[in-house]
């Protein structure tokens, strides 16, 4: 039974380790949501998309999750018209981030509640071991 529990929290925490990177890539996201050009035909930051991947892990005996990568979001920049702005293209219009930080902001709240979600199998799974151990002593 502990090693049943010992897998679970091993598949919890690497739930928690992706969660963790995906909450860093949105945080970078934020970060940057206003940037603009800095040059005129400049891009300015562009978002980033976290992506998963199932894996096996033989030790375990079980698929654990892991970041497969973090890719570029291509779609197209927002456009505001700023004449004065140094990056401003002959029309006056500049070229910002076309990160959304409503959608930036849903998916921070999906991630930390699915990081929750694995902290209460670790403290859960814990409980339970603890209160094995107790039994057995008996």
């Amino acid at each position: 039974m502990s090693g049943d529990l010992s897998t679970t929290m091993n598949i919890a925490t690497s739930g928690l380790k992706a969660q963790g990177a995906r909450m860093k890539v949105i945080a970078e996201n934020l970060a940057n949501a206003n940037s603009t050009a800095t040059t005129p035909g400049g891009e300015p930051y562009k978002r980033q998309v976290i992506t998963f991947r199932s894996e096996f892990d033989r030790a375990l005996g079980a698929n654990k999750v892991s970041v497969a990568g973090i890719k570029t979001d291509n779609s197209q920049f927002n456009r505001r018209f700023d004449p004065s702005h140094p990056a401003a293209d002959p029309q006056g219009y500049v070229l910002v981030s076309n990160v959304k930080p409503l959608i930036e902001t849903l998916d921070m709240r999906e991630a930390q509640k699915n990081f929750d979600a694995n902290i209460s199998v670790i403290e859960a799974s814990r409980s339970m071991m603890l209160r094995t151990l107790d039994l057995l002593r008996q």
